[in-house]
């Protein structure tokens, strides 16, 4: 049975676009590579407030004004893991910090530099997926 998960695409209040959060995994699986905040979706909760509440966790963040931009599939049998995932894109609200149970490290990257590094899941096509909404440069 697939599990229903959240990931978020979240911009600087600046709302540069070209500039994303990432988080790096201090769990398995995907320990040590970069993601996007996220996780599942629990009982009684809607995507939506599952993407605010997860962003919160993991990085201290509020998400404001998430809005659904489309969804992959995580197929890994190695792990036994399938999930569909829900993509939202927002704007990072407060303060930042890591989450040290599920996130070592946090930080904002170029879209350049973010597809350069580790992606956990299937976060590169998440990036992209966010990447092709944007004008062009």
């Amino acid at each position: 049975m697939a599990k229903a998960t959240v990931t978020a695409v979240i911009n600087p209040f600046d709302n540069d676009r070209r500039t994303v959060l990432l988080t790096k995994r201090s769990i398995e699986p995907f320990k040590d590579n970069w993601c996007f905040p996220g996780g599942h979706i629990d009982r009684g909760e809607t995507a939506e407030q599952a993407v605010v509440r997860e962003v919160r966790e993991e990085t201290g963040l509020g998400l404001e004004s998430p809005e659904f931009i489309g969804y992959c599939d995580e197929i890994f049998p190695e792990y036994g893991f399938f999930a569909e995932v829900l993509i939202f894109h927002g704007t990072g609200t407060g303060q930042m910090h890591a989450e040290p149970e599920e996130v070592s490290e946090i930080g904002w990257f170029t879209i350049e530099e973010a597809r350069r590094l580790p992606l956990a899941f299937n976060h590169l096509d998440v990036l992209e997926r966010y990447e092709s909404r944007l004008d062009p440069i």
